[in-house]
Parts: C-alpha cells; structure tokens; sequence
C-alpha cells in the first residue's frame, strides 16, 4: 500500500518502514516496445509514400563502331547572319533578302546538292532580338537554293 493510499485511509505510517520499502522496492525501467514499434511503422509508411520512383525514359542502346579514318576534307560551311533589325550577311558580306537564295544557289557546289552528307552546311547566326519571320526566310532561302543540312548557333549560358 502506498503512502497516499494510507495517508487517506487514516493509517500511521512508520517513518522507518518507508525507508527499507524505497531501498528495496525499486522499480525497474521498462521500454514500451509496442509504442516504440508503432512510431517505426508510421515514420516507414511516411518514406514510402513520400519516395518518388525514377521512370527511365531512355532507351538502352549500345552504339556501334566503326574502323575508319575521318574524313579529311571538312564540308563546305555557309553562314547566314541575321541581324537584329532583319538584314541579312552571307559569309560576312550584307546582302539583300531577295538576293539571299540565288546567293545560296551560287555559293553551293552544284554537283554536291544531291546528298545530305556532301551539301554544304547552313549556319544560322540569327540574333536573340531578331524578328521570327527573318529567321524563316533565312530557312526558306536554304530551301529554294536544295540545301538540307542547316544548323542554328546559340550561345551558352552565362
């Protein structure tokens, strides 16, 4: 019986008694394993519901090779430069946008139009300020003049 319930009950209490119950009559501590289990589960549920899953959208390709030399002779390079207020620079010399395909027809090799891999390559230069309808000129010209392989340069960031 404990010192309140006795204290209650109206009872004496011997000091003494007290002293050898304490020394005694110690409690041992405990760890309540369901509760700590129970927090485990729920911290468990919270990471996989919160774990995003990667998708991979690529595809698992082995490239092939090939035993040969580089090729030696670079093809030709044209470049087209539009500037901001939409004229037209053709390898660095300004020219007029209704001169710029007969241009590109006299500037490629006649005999090299016929296949993507010997006609030369279009660099458009095209300012960030250029207006969109200068820049597909630039393309439709390269198209009247029969010359597919076109690339836009860019600039890195900063």
């Amino acid at each position: 019986m404990s010192w309140i319930a006795q204290r209650l009950s109206g009872q004496r209490i011997n000091i003494g008694s007290l002293s050898n119950a304490n020394r005694f009559a110690r409690a041992e501590p405990e760890i309540n394993l369901i509760a700590f289990i129970d927090v485990l589960l729920v911290v468990l549920i919270f990471l996989m519901v919160s774990t995003t899953f990667t998708r991979y959208n690529e595809l698992a390709i082995t490239l092939p090779t090939a035993s040969g030399s580089d090729a030696s002779a670079k093809p030709q390079s044209i470049t087209i430069t539009v500037s901001r207020d939409g004229r037209y620079a053709l390898n660095g010399k300004v020219i007029d946008r209704s001169q710029l395909a007969v241009s590109l027809s006299k500037l490629a090799n006649p005999s090299a139009q016929t296949s993507l891999e010997n006609s030369p390559q279009i660099n458009i230069d095209a300012d960030a300020k250029a207006p969109h309808q200068a820049v597909m000129r630039a393309l439709e010209a390269a198209r009247d003049a029969n010359l597919p392989n076109i690339v836009f340069s860019s600039q890195g960031s900063k």
